[in-house]
C-alpha cells in the first residue's frame, strides 16, 4: 500500500457516524470514560458531549498571545465575562475537578501556535505529525478541545511508522553512523522517531470533535491494546486559538 501524507489537515471523520471505526468507544459519563478498561483492540474512549456556555468569549478575554498559555483557576475566575461565558468556565474548573480527584493531573492551554520542527530530518516529531504518547509505566492521556481546531486520530490499520519505511531507516541509520541493532532502537526511542507515523494512501483520519472528553491510550509496557496515533490540527494565520485540556 502507498502512504498518503497529503492527508487534508482538519478535515477528520466524525468516528460514530461509521461502524469501521471499532478502535473507538463512545460512553456516556465521566464515570464510564474513567473505568472502562482498553481491551479487545479498543484504544480511544470518548464521552461526547454538547456543552452549553461561550468558550469563544473566554478566549476573547484572555487576549492576544503567542505560543502556548497554561491557564489557572483564579485567572480564569477572574475574567470579566458574561453569564454563557461564567457557564463555559464552570465546565472548564469542573473538568479539571475530576479529574484530579482521580489522580490525574490536568492542564489547560490557550494555544495560539505550536513550535515546528525547524529542521525535521528524515522523521518530524512535533506535535503535527501523527503520534503515539508514550510512558515507562501504565498511563493513559485525556484530552479534550474546547475551542478552535479539534485534535485529530488515525486508526492503526491505516498507518504505518515512520521507521519502518525502508528509505527512513536507511536515513536515520546513516545519522546513528551504526548498525540495525539494539543501540539503534534506543537511538530511535531516545529521539521519539519510533512514536511518529504515515497515514497509508487510503487512510481517513477522525476528528476528536469540540467539546467530547476523550481517554485515549498510550504506548508502555504490558499495554494490552496498541497505543492510540493522534496529531495536533494544522493551523494557519487567522485561526482561532484553541482551548485544550490535556492530562
Amino acid at each position: 500500500m502507498g502512504l498518503g501524507e497529503a492527508i487534508t489537515e482538519g478535515t477528520g471523520h466524525d468516528p460514530f457516524r461509521d461502524s469501521s471505526f471499532a478502535r473507538i468507544k463512545a460512553v456516556k459519563s465521566f464515570h464510564e470514560l474513567l473505568t472502562t478498561p482498553f481491551a479487545n483492540g479498543v484504544n480511544a474512549l470518548c464521552w461526547p458531549r454538547v456543552l452549553p456556555g461561550d468558550f469563544g468569549e473566554v478566549v476573547e478575554l484572555l487576549g492576544p498571545g503567542e505560543g502556548i498559555t497554561m491557564l489557572d483557576d483564579a485567572g480564569l475566575l477572574a475574567l470579566p465575562v458574561g453569564a454563557a461565558g461564567r457557564v463555559a468556565i464552570s465546565i472548564l474548573l469542573e473538568d479539571q475537578r475530576l479529574l484530579r480527584e482521580h489522580g490525574r493531573e490536568p492542564v489547560l492551554n490557550c494555544i495560539h501556535g505550536y513550535p515546528r520542527d525547524e529542521e525535521p530530518g528524515p522523521v518530524r516529531t512535533d506535535v503535527f505529525s501523527f503520534h503515539a504518547d508514550s510512558a515507562p509505566v501504565e498511563a493513559d492521556t485525556w484530552l479534550c478541545t474546547y475551542h478552535g481546531l479539534p485534535s485529530e486520530g488515525l486508526r492503526n490499520e491505516e498507518a504505518r511508522r515512520r521507521v519502518d519505511i525502508p528509505e527512513t531507516r536507511a536515513e536515520l541509520l546513516r545519522l546513528f553512523g551504526g548498525e540495525d541493532d539494539d543501540a539503534f532502537l534506543e537511538y530511535l526511542n531516545e529521539h521519539c522517531y519510533d512514536l511518529h507515523y504515515v497515514p497509508l494512501a487510503h487512510a481517513r483520519p477522525f476528528s476528536f470533535g469540540i467539546g467530547n472528553l476523550w481517554r485515549i491510550a498510550v504506548d508502555w509496557p504490558g499495554s494490552p491494546v496498541p497505543p492510540c496515533i493522534h496529531r495536533a490540527p494544522g493551523t494557519v494565520s487567522g485561526d482561532p486559538p484553541r482551548l485544550l485540556l490535556i492530562s
